[in-house]
């Protein structure tokens, strides 16, 4: 089709529909899968496609095996999107009449039904009102449960198309008649779909027609049908927000105690038997129970919302306590996601999860562990502030068990086979500086990214401890600690016996470049980095050549011209004594890129003035960090907010410098 659509079309689609009429299930699945790539790709026009294809898809669209059944439905639903209306009425929704009656088979009614749902996006109101409801009608009314429950799963397509009117007027009823069917899944069918239709509806319906229809579910879901807990409680955040205002007060707290009681399902039964001797109907119950709890937890945010957050600590809290320490992995694991969002939510109330974070973080599973990282950094930092924005006192003093349950969590991860969780961990812990003390980060974390630096076997777990490390000593308060630091990269990673230290040191050198200013990198590291170039191991050699453009740009001229004279000797020796053609190959395109580059200037230049503009305030960044030694924590986190300020403004003259400089290039 790519390279003749018409010899394709002429010689080639006659002898597929001959085959497909015998043809066994993994050649059906094939075409099917071939004729809507053909339709996206748009090998040929709609029209031709039409004509061409459509009535094969229709012929196959009932075949005994139910995959290929539904390949080909998925095929011609896609089809759908693009056919003309007139192509749609007369060669699709017309053969529907009589699709769709009872005297056709199950698997006919069902497709009809999937159809009807995926047409009303293709016509105007008044169409679907006279051509489609009459059917949607006739199989919401159909004698079989599973074509009931499939119509219904359709109303909710039905009602965007016709609008809220019809929606009142036709398809609330059908909904409502549905939610009493005797099948348990259309009645879930009918549950689910107005739950999903609640904003279509006004105040007056909500409260006189779907609250009751609510609180006829939750009754019953206890009572007699379980087969709805499940789907009740996924969907509790969508029903408060939609019935939101519309309970009086009584009807709110029973909804309140009715999803605190779902909350601990399944957790007051107690039983002394092993996994082995439970019957099979009790474990399948048991699943259903943690299903139920891992939707709470997911939903838990919805009900702060509900129950407004400053009655967290009277009406939730107990329930939340509950959901971090279930016994079941998902729901811990589900409250875990959804911590930082709870934890904005309280707000200055967030000191109230305190305990519950520590526990999260003390989780002998690595799963919670691991969703409750994504988002550590907001986590502390609203814990730190209390959820405040102006910086007054730092909160996590009042957390004394917070740094042994981080310093825990990392070991155990690093036990662990798990290196992305523990990569993810100490990404994360470049957070720590903005939240605990330096003197804190110093004694307990900053020796532990050196260990797991030169001992750890993995090298994305190497390279994450790397680059926290420096972020560690970026934010330094105490030079002498600093001067420590930087000794031991030299002397036990650029200096070090193994190879892979001294790689792993060229990779620091780049995260030093990233993140502190040229001048700090010329003062401490220049010189250690452009001495590997004498290095015993090709591989190191070639790494730094890979550096050294980066190396270069850190050099401000002529401040530093004596530095630059050092790269070009280390540079001509390498291209005279280089004996590994790999290496010398490299080197060889390194002298052109260096030679390429331009230096930057002491004072500022037009064409460097946003980078130096960053550089100077990296630069007096450093100095201030160094100077507040002496200072309290309060005033340090204030300092670095100040910097930050300071930051903005020196941005804003920058912009404003570009300005002038563009109008005087145009004038």
């Amino acid at each position: 089709m790519r390279q003749n659509p018409a010899e394709t079309l002429r010689r080639v689609l006659p002898k597929v529909r001959e085959a497909l009429l015998v043809a066994g299930v993994e050649m059906q699945l094939t075409a099917a899968v071939s004729f809507l790539t053909i339709l996206q790709e748009e090998s040929v026009s709609v029209h031709t496609y039409a004509h061409s294809f459509l009535q094969v898809i229709l012929l196959h669209l009932e075949h005994r095996d139910a995959g290929v059944s539904n390949a080909w439905l998925e095929t011609l639903l896609s089809v759908i999107e693009v056919l003309p209306k007139e192509t749609l009425r007369h060669e699709i929704l017309n053969p529907l009449v009589s699709k769709a009656q009872l005297s056709q088979t199950v698997q006919s009614r069902l497709v009809s039904c999937k159809i009807l749902g995926k047409l009303t996006n293709r016509f105007d109101a008044h169409a679907i009102k006279r051509e489609i409801l009459p059917l949607v009608k006739s199989l919401c009314q159909d004698v079989e449960y599973e074509v009931r429950s499939c119509m219904c799963r359709q109303l909710e397509n039905i009602a965007q198309g016709i609008g809220t009117e019809l929606t009142k007027s036709v398809v609330l009823p059908e909904l409502i008649e549905l939610s009493r069917d005797e099948g348990s899944s259309v009645r879930l069918a009918a549950f689910e779909t107005l739950v999903n239709l609640l904003d279509i509806f006004d105040t007056d319906d909500r409260s006189q027609t779907i609250l009751p229809l609510v609180k006829s579910f939750c009754e019953k879901s206890f009572k007699a049908d379980e087969s709805i807990l499940i789907s009740l409680s996924f969907h509790l955040g969508k029903l408060c927000h939609g019935l939101y205002g519309i309970f009086t007060p009584d009807q709110h707290l029973r909804f309140l105690e009715f999803y605190k009681k779902l909350c601990t399902l399944g957790l007051q039964q107690e039983n002394g038997h092993n996994e082995n001797q439970i019957p099979p109907q009790i474990l399948e119950q048991e699943k259903k129970y943690i299903s139920v709890r891992k939707n709470c937890a997911y939903n838990f945010p919805a009900m702060i919302v509900f129950v407004d957050p400053k009655n967290f600590h009277m009406e939730l809290y107990s329930t939340f306590f509950c959901l971090c320490h279930d016994p079941e992995v998902p729901v811990r694991y589900t409250i875990a996601i959804c911590f930082h969002e709870v934890s904005k939510l309280l707000n200055s109330g967030v000191y109230l999860i305190h305990k519950e974070l520590i526990t999260l973080l003390q989780d002998e599973s690595l799963e919670v562990l691991d969703a409750l990282i994504d988002h550590l950094p907001e986590i502390l930092e609203l814990m730190s502030t209390g959820g405040e924005s102006s910086v007054q006192e730092n909160k996590l003093s009042s957390l004394p068990d917070l740094i042994p349950a981080l310093t825990a969590a990392e070991q155990r991860a690093a036990a662990s086979l798990k290196w992305r969780t523990h990569e993810k961990l100490l990404q994360k812990y470049a957070c720590l500086p903005h939240v605990i003390s330096s003197d804190q980060i110093y004694y307990r974390f900053l020796q532990r990214m050196f260990t797991v630096m030169m001992t750890n076997n993995v090298l994305p777990v190497q390279k994450a401890a790397s680059r926290t490390l420096c972020i560690f000593l970026r934010y330094n308060r105490k030079q002498e600690q600093r001067h420590e630091v930087i000794q031991k990269l030299i002397e036990q990673l650029g200096q070090g016996k193994s190879y892979w230290n001294r790689l792993r040191f060229l990779d620091t050198c780049e995260f030093i470049i990233e993140i502190f200013s040229k001048s700090f990198f010329c003062k401490y590291f220049f010189l250690p980095a452009i001495e590997l170039t004498h290095d015993p191991v090709a591989n190191v050699r070639m790494k730094l050549c890979y550096l050294l453009p980066k190396v270069k740009s850190t050099l401000k001229i002529p401040a530093d011209k004596h530095l630059l004279q050092q790269l070009e000797m280390c540079v001509r020796k390498l291209l005279c004594q280089e004996k590994d053609k790999d290496v010398l190959a490299i080197v060889k395109r390194t002298v052109l890129e260096l030679d390429r580059m331009e230096m930057s200037m002491d004072a500022f230049q037009k064409k460097f003035y946003e980078k130096d503009l960053l550089d100077q305030e990296k630069e007096r960044e450093e100095l201030l960090l160094l100077e507040m030694n002496v200072c309290s924590p309060v005033v340090e986190h204030s300092a670095l907010y100040m910097s930050d300020a300071k930051f903005a403004q020196n941005l804003i003259c920058l912009l404003i410098f570009l300005a002038y400089s563009v109008a005087i290039k145009n004038s």
